[in-house]
């Protein structure tokens, strides 16, 4: 095999693999489909070695002495499951098929750059996501009417940050901190209105249920290095929410619990 030709495998096996990885992926399945990807082309020995931010390839032929190696930074996680089900379909058709290196670099491409739900449908279906919390969590109608205004005020602030590069521990920390100031004056404005259950339920909106199940899936799977890195990343964003939640709580009660 040319080696130009391997190389143009192993960038697009990287590729796709690059897109599952920042859509918040499983570490197997990430090796699993750059594996996939450059045998189905005829490179003979694959080595995979991913982590949450980077991808290690090394791939070689048997009929040639060619070696290439590829390193891959991976530097933004988010969570697209969408993504990560179109890479998989597109795996499951590039091996299966007949198309070209080429033809999967178009299509990768596509799958990159499309568009998630527009911002307003995000920043909705947020709210209402945080006033469904709030009831589960024990509280009211009243609460529920309370919570969605503030969680969506919170998906905002969040996604501003997020244009500015902020990490994801002051985002949280921020976030939540504003809930439980909205929460804590709402409690005091109105009468009826629990700031426990409106605070659970905007922190629910920050919670880092696919880091942590990741991270499980990852022990499981025998993916140590993986399995460590993702679930120390979900406790230092639950440190994150709690402080930003507690430390306006704190303040409040320091304050007398008046009414600011």
């Amino acid at each position: 095999m040319e080696k130009k030709k391997q190389k143009d495998i192993l960038m697009l096996a990287i590729k796709a693999g690059t897109i599952m990885m920042k859509s918040g992926a499983e570490i197997y399945r990430v090796e699993d489909t750059i594996e996939r990807l450059c045998k189905s082309c005829g490179i003979d020995h694959v080595n995979v070695f991913a982590t949450p931010t980077g991808i290690f390839v090394s791939t070689d032929n048997e009929e040639s002495s060619n070696t290439v190696t590829h390193i891959k930074r991976v530097k933004s996680n988010e969570t697209d499951l969408t993504k990560i089900s179109k890479v998989n379909q597109f795996s499951r058709t590039f091996t299966t098929t007949d198309m070209t290196v080429e033809e999967g670099f178009e299509i990768l491409s596509d799958i990159e750059n499309s568009k998630p739900y527009p911002f307003w449908v995000r920043a909705l279906s947020a709210a209402f996501v945080t006033g469904c919390f709030s009831v589960i969590f024990g509280g009211a109608a009243l609460d529920f009417f309370i919570t969605v205004p503030i969680g969506f005020l919170c998906y905002i602030i969040s996604r501003f940050l997020e244009k500015y590069e902020i990490n994801f521990f002051i985002r949280g920390f921020v976030c939540c901190a504003f809930a439980a100031f909205c929460a804590l004056l709402a409690a005091a404005s109105i009468h009826g209105v629990s700031y426990g259950p409106v605070i659970s339920g905007c922190i629910m909106l920050f919670v880092p249920g696919i880091p942590i199940t990741n991270s499980i899936r990852d022990f499981l799977s025998g993916n140590m290095l993986s399995g460590v890195a993702r679930l120390t990343e979900a406790c230092i964003i639950g440190v994150s929410l709690a402080a930003g939640a507690g430390v306006i709580i704190k303040l409040w009660a320091m304050l007398g619990g008046i009414a600011l």
